[in-house]
């Protein structure tokens, strides 16, 4: 692979000046065929001084801004500004005085003469050519004309880009203007003043150069490759949602500025919109007797499910094992919804939740020692330890499930109905059982569930 040169260092602005002249015939040359005549005319033009007299001319076409109209309409007419950030006001509001003294500045005006600009951009010892030239500086006089007189005069024509155009602020039809109101009458006409925003090009800029840092850096790229492996990370990863971006110019982003230029025409816009409102992931039961009453039922799952299982049992004409087997995949589904429901209270709110007396002083307690295991670790929450310790309420909460099933399946489902919904969930190895099981590991409590036989003769517990 071949080495790549390092970027040539000029020990003067003279040779500096003439290498990008020369540099700029070599390009237009190798275009031409070896006999085409106009590269006679060509060398002709880039002879330093030639070319010199030539940049001096065209400056006028254009000027240093940093805020532009232009990007407002392409076709409009009207006033630029250059406005050194460091000269405006500090607000608290992010705007052009935060860029300080690292700003860049930007180039409108023909196309055709950005390449002057270009040429005043050249660096010698970490300053530009048109920093030297507007401190008067000998060493880049004399890269303009071995005679101080005529290096003079091309030094005022040069540096004349960052003077502001002759003539006084004015607008275009196809600028922006608004009247914004300056004393306290809105219907009075004097009381308004006509504002013309620009676009702030350098802001703009110094934007883009951050944003595309975040999204393409190497050190936006590591840290974003461990968010996606999950894996701990010291950096910072940036992210932007809603980015959008913005060209102009289309195909000729150099007639829009020189900084849209070398952006490609991209103006990246961040998101201005409204925040979206999510509910959260996690409703709790304020003000609730029971979760089964509102929230359960609420999970779409569980919705579905029911006026399925509704469906299929008003129409099930014979108790055999199919007829047995959906019926079993409905409640299946039901279990699983009811453990998923109860692994969001308990593993994803603050432990605890449950003491609030003002919102849920209505629950129901075995739901709380149900919903709220980790509330037992707590110093002051002795009592509350001890009867989640018991285990009594798997039970309870086993017949309030089978309650609430039959109700809501229908009048037509009895006690015979009820205590085959609650065996199904006390017995549900994969999914209460197991969750409890977990529990009683975080907890460190003994590893069964006591016997206690019910009125109806189903064990409430058992060894594991």
């Amino acid at each position: 692979m071949a080495e790549i040169e390092d970027a040539p260092v000029y020990d003067s602005f003279k040779a500096a000046a003439h290498a990008f002249i020369g540099e700029r015939l070599r390009a237009k040359l190798d275009k031409l065929a070896d006999d085409d005549p106009k590269r006679q005319e060509l060398q002709e033009q880039h002879m330093p001084d030639v070319w010199l007299e030539d940049a001096a001319r065209r400056v006028q076409q254009i000027q240093v801004v940093t805020h532009s109209l232009k990007p407002i309409h392409p076709d409009a007419r009207g006033t630029n500004l250059y406005v050194e950030p460091g000269q405006l006001p500090v607000l608290c509001e992010l705007g052009s005085h935060a860029l300080g003294t690292e700003f860049a500045g930007d180039v409108v005006g023909n196309a055709a003469a950005l390449d002057v600009y270009k040429f005043l951009k050249l660096q010698v010892g970490g300053r530009s050519l048109l920093s030297a030239l507007l401190a008067e500086e000998a060493d880049a006089l004399q890269a303009l004309h071995d005679d101080p007189g005529q290096a003079q005069a091309l030094r005022e024509a040069l540096v004349s880009l960052t003077a502001p155009r002759a003539g006084g602020p004015s607008s275009h039809g196809r600028a922006k203007q608004l009247y914004w109101l300056t004393g306290d009458d809105a219907c009075d006409d004097a009381q308004y003043e006509l504002l013309a925003p620009l676009y702030a090009t350098s802001l703009a800029h110094a934007v883009y150069g951050e944003i595309q840092e975040h999204r393409f850096g190497e050190a936006n790229k590591a840290a974003r490759l461990a968010r996606r492996d999950r894996k701990s990370h010291d950096g910072v990863f940036h992210d932007y949602p809603g980015l959008a971006a913005q060209k102009m110019g289309g195909t000729k982003p150099q007639n829009i500025s020189q900084l849209n230029s070398e952006r490609g025409g991209v103006n990246y816009l961040l998101s201005s919109l409204p925040p979206a409102w999510t509910p959260s992931a996690v409703r709790l039961p304020v003000h609730a007797e029971s979760v089964f009453d509102r929230m359960f039922i609420a999970r779409p799952e569980v919705r579905r499910t029911v006026r399925a299982l509704r469906k299929f049992l008003a129409e099930a004409t014979q108790s055999n094992k199919p007829t047995r087997d959906t019926r079993k995949t409905y409640t299946d589904t039901l279990l699983d919804e009811l453990v998923a429901f109860a692994n969001e209270l308990q593993q994803l709110v603050q432990p605890g939740w449950s003491k609030d007396d003002e919102r849920f002083q209505q629950l129901n307690y075995l739901e709380k020692l149900w919903l709220d295991p980790l509330r037992a670790e707590l110093p002051e929450e002795a009592q509350f330890a001890s009867d989640w310790m018991d285990m009594d309420w798997p039970a309870e909460i086993g017949m309030r499930f089978s309650t609430w099933l039959n109700q809501a399946l229908g009048e037509q489902f009895g006690d015979a109905e009820a205590r085959e919904w609650r065996k199904e969930l006390l017995t549900d190895e994969d999914g209460f059982k197991q969750q409890l099981r977990e529990l009683r590991d975080k907890l460190d409590a003994p590893h069964y569930i006591p016997i206690r036989k019910t009125h109806d003769g189903l064990a409430a517990g058992g060894d594991e």
